[in-house]
């Protein structure tokens, strides 16, 4: 069973309690846990996906555990389409106070061979539409004079993933822009982060981890000795959006057990060998 931050934490905790919150890429493995956990917390979530049918499934399974969600049709890369979701949820709610930039695309190409048209629209999603929604919702935000954004990176926006065509270009990018986003619209009340998880685990990733030996392998990399999960990157997206961090801007959390730490710890030293821990 998914384990909602209010059960430890409580409600007022984060201090989210009928905050209006919008998610882009809300369907998909980590886009629906961040709205599962801040409907926790006592949130209004607009839901904001361009797969229809995925969309409404989730958010009837959402609506039965309680709260109140909203979902709605939209494209990132589209800017009339983000606004129409805008005017929708400013018109049920009142303005946002909170967006998630979530929606992401991946293929899977080395930086050589990429189509143009692939290239485009890799950074279309990843990037362009970060900016797009940060414009849209971010006005709503300017104009009540506070707001929080927080943009799921990646731990590949500062380490190369290679063969993956556009991917690591448009995480950078997106690091970049929230950075910028926090400089300019800090005067007016409105902080944006960054959480950059690393290896987890979501329907999408699902697959990779169906053969054992490729889980053992990966979990026996990460200090921690897991593969992270969309929980993980959820309460980190809520900590930076409460007032709890009311003080962070311009920042990223990377969300990867310590696996960035590790890798001097791979490298071959004869003499250096790993030992177990409080070994005599």
């Amino acid at each position: 069973m998914t384990r909602k931050v209010s059960d430890a934490l409580g409600n007022d905790w984060l201090n989210l309690k009928d905050r209006v919150c919008v998610v882009t890429g809300a369907a998909g493995g980590i886009g629906r846990e961040i709205c599962r956990q801040l409907l926790a917390c006592g949130a209004r979530v607009a839901m904001l996906d361009r797969d229809e049918a995925l969309l409404l499934g989730t958010v009837r399974a959402l609506e039965a555990e309680g709260g109140e969600v909203r979902g709605i049709v939209a494209d990132v890369t589209e800017l009339a389409s983000l606004q129409a979701a805008a005017d929708q949820v400013q018109g049920h709610w009142g303005e946002c106070q909170l967006l998630v930039n979530n929606a992401a695309a991946l293929y899977a190409d080395a930086i050589m061979d990429i189509a143009l048209d692939k290239w485009n629209q890799l950074l279309s999603v990843n990037l362009t539409g970060y900016l797009l929604s940060a414009q849209v919702f971010g006005r709503q935000m300017v104009s009540q004079g506070r707001g929080s954004m927080v943009h799921i990176a990646s731990i590949s926006a500062s380490i190369p993933q290679p063969f993956s065509g556009a991917y690591s270009v448009s995480k950078a990018g997106a690091k970049m822009l929230s950075q910028l986003l926090a400089v300019e619209l800090g005067a007016h009340g409105v902080r944006s982060n960054v959480v950059s998880p690393a290896m987890i685990r979501t329907p999408m990733s699902e697959v990779i981890y169906q053969d054992p030996s490729v889980l053992r392998r990966r979990e026996e990399m990460v200090p921690v000795g897991r593969i992270s999960t969309p929980v993980d990157i959820a309460q980190a997206v809520l900590f930076l959006a409460s007032d709890r961090a009311g003080y962070i801007s311009g920042q990223e959390i990377l969300v990867d057990g310590a696996l960035t730490q590790s890798w001097l710890g791979l490298i071959p030293r004869p003499g250096f060998e790993k030992q177990d821990a409080g070994r005599a």
